[in-house]
């Protein structure tokens, strides 16, 4: 499969779409008609068929798109068949009225995604023509930008270490005619960005601040900061085996953030976007910070170290301070971050957290429009004193356990005052059992309904 839509329409097969007991709507011969009647299809969702000619040859297929209450039970439903069906080209011939063109294409675009860096790439399977009435280019556009992200994120770590994820960075930056900097090692010192150091300094591979900045520079300020943890032992609270089986996934908000900046740029939104991405690994070494340590932050705060394990939140804070020194209208933070946030709402549906009601509206609006869930939680007051440890401003790793996504957001508003409009996003960023345009691994998460509030927000 490709990430394409199939521009050659002169072979396609007529696809029809077709709700449970509608068959008799779908416009049929009589011997296809009784072709059908003979194979049971019912247009139950998950099903499909295939209708030959005289030569035994596909001249048209129907796939099941069953009941209003099975399609609520999921989204990008008709990506399903992107797999199912035999390769060729396929042309929608007719749908039902709820049936969202654009929803449904772009989920058979990301049906075409693949993870094949370290087996031999298959061949090409069912291709569609773009729909009457879609983008096809904007939707190829987000599609690249989508699985951009699970790609990284797949990715492991022995090939997606700081050195790499830099790499990407800077062959996006190219792409675009954008400017890249690089701040590495210790360097970072120089720079006051010490708690960026401090997580990274034990790793084999140098931590750094990744900064790309594109657009007009009277545009309105976009930042994205997502969090590089290229992969993360926990540090000396060294995380069990089966906790560390995933952490290759853990620079995941940082894949999700520089697959939104590929489609703010490809797009050409009129932003001035900055993408700040703190890229290190939380090792262990002779060097290595240790529970119990205070460590000094670019804003100043200071910040008790309870755990080496919540070290995301403390190069989050380096990169965010960065960030609100210039005052962005939209400042936009992503992190695989806390399993709190899972604990609440599982691998499917990711916690934000803003202080901006009008931004909120605008999330929830475009988290359905563009059928990429999120679900919004408080900066609640009252839990502030949790992350004040007494022996220094903040604590990274409140005793106790509990409400662990809203303290650790607290802690990142904590090195925000300047921008416009802030926003945290805590995504899982993996996908652990297949589903429609969704296969299991690397997840875009959040990015297509943020791409949907930038250009209302901009337009």
């Amino acid at each position: 499969m490709t990430l394409k839509f199939a521009t050659d329409s002169s072979t396609a097969i007529d696809l029809h779409v077709v709700a449970k007991g509608a068959t008799d709507s779908v416009p049929l011969t009589k011997q296809q008609r009784n072709w059908v009647n003979a194979t049971t299809f019912t247009g139950a969702l998950g099903t499909h068929c295939l209708i030959p000619d005289e030569d035994g040859q596909i001249t048209a297929a129907l796939v099941g798109w069953g009941t209003g209450s099975a399609r609520a039970r999921g989204r990008m439903l008709f990506a399903q068949y992107a797999t199912q069906l035999p390769v060729g080209t396929y042309r929608i011939a007719n749908t039902p009225e709820d049936f969202d063109a654009d929803e449904q294409a772009l989920g058979w675009l990301l049906s075409g995604y693949k993870f094949d860096r370290y087996v031999k790439p298959k061949s090409q399977g069912a291709a569609l023509i773009c729909p009457d009435g879609c983008d096809a280019a904007r939707l190829e556009i987000i599609a690249h930008g989508a699985t951009l992200a699970q790609r990284l994120i797949d990715t492991p770590a022995s090939d997606m270490n700081p050195d790499d994820l830099e790499a990407a960075i800077r062959a996006l930056a190219d792409t675009h005619g954008a400017d890249f900097a690089v701040t590495k090692g210790d360097a970072l010192l120089d720079a006051n960005f010490p708690m960026i150091h401090a997580v990274g300094r034990a790793a084999a591979v140098a931590p750094r601040l990744l900064d790309l900045r594109w657009g007009d520079e009277d545009a309105p300020k976009v930042t994205l900061v997502g969090k590089g943890v290229c992969f993360d032992t926990g540090g000396l609270n060294l995380k069990p085996g089966a906790s560390m089986g995933l952490m290759k996934k853990d620079m995941g908000g940082s894949a999700n953030t520089i697959g939104l900046a590929h489609m703010i740029m490809a797009l050409n939104l009129p932003v001035r976007l900055r993408l700040l991405v703190p890229a290190v690994e939380n090792s262990v070494s002779g060097n290595s910070f240790r529970p119990g340590d205070i460590l000094h932050s670019r804003k100043g705060l200071t910040v008790e170290i309870n755990n080496t394990d919540a070290e995301g939140r403390l190069v989050l804070a380096d990169a965010l301070a960065l960030a609100d020194e210039e005052k962005p209208d939209l400042l936009l933070c992503m992190a695989t971050l806390t399993g709190a946030a899972r604990v609440a709402l599982g691998p499917d549906l990711p916690p934000y957290f803003t202080d901006d009601p009008a931004l909120a509206a605008m999330i929830d609006c475009a988290a359905i429009q563009a059928h990429d869930p999120l679900w919004r939680m408080p900066f609640w007051e009252p839990y502030e004193p949790m992350i004040e440890p007494g022996i220094a401003d903040l604590d990274n790793a409140p005793a106790g356990g509990m409400a662990g996504a809203i303290t650790a957001a607290l802690f990142l508003r904590r090195f925000v005052e300047n921008a416009g409009s802030f926003a945290h996003f805590d995504i899982f960023g993996w996908t652990p059992v297949a589903k429609p345009a969704r296969p299991k691994g690397g997840a875009n998460q959040g990015i297509r309904a943020l791409l949907n509030v930038i250009e209302r927000r901009y337009q």
